[in-house]
């Protein structure tokens, strides 16, 4: 079974922050790449890279590739490319975490649908009901 992972997405204060940041990475480098210090070793084959901005899980993108590289100084280093489409999810609360962590397929937040919007609401009172559990 796929397992996705789940990231804070530190210095972004909303989904247009990351959208922009994105923006600025393809035009840069061509493609969306995340670099973290430790490989994934369980199965993230048809795999997302779920977001968490401001304390809740707001967005995905769906895993590509995982690349093993090196850095400068010869560290071992991970790079997790990234389908450039943000995929708005449900909300859900997480709490502060180093890294990234494994999120099981049953666990994930759902996508939100066409009609669906998650970004007319203030993030602090979605965080807030998020945690209330009423979103």
């Amino acid at each position: 079974m796929t397992v996705h992972l789940v990231k804070l997405c530190v210095g972004a204060d909303s989904v247009d922050d990351l959208r922009h940041w994105i923006e600025e990475r393809l035009a840069e480098a061509g493609e969306h790449v995340h670099t973290t210090r430790q490989t994934p070793r369980r199965d993230t084959g048809g795999a997302s890279l779920y977001w968490v901005i401001r304390g809740v899980i707001q967005v995905r993108q769906r895993l590509l590739a995982i690349r093993p590289v090196r850095d400068e100084d010869g560290v071992p280093r991970c790079e997790l490319v990234l389908d450039p489409a943000l995929v708005l999810t449900a909300a859900q609360p997480r709490r502060p975490f180093q890294g990234w962590r494994y999120l099981e397929a049953e666990d994930a937040p759902r996508d939100l649908g066409a009609g669906e919007d998650a970004g007319e609401m203030a993030p602090a009172m979605r965080r807030a009901l998020a945690e209330l559990k009423l979103i």
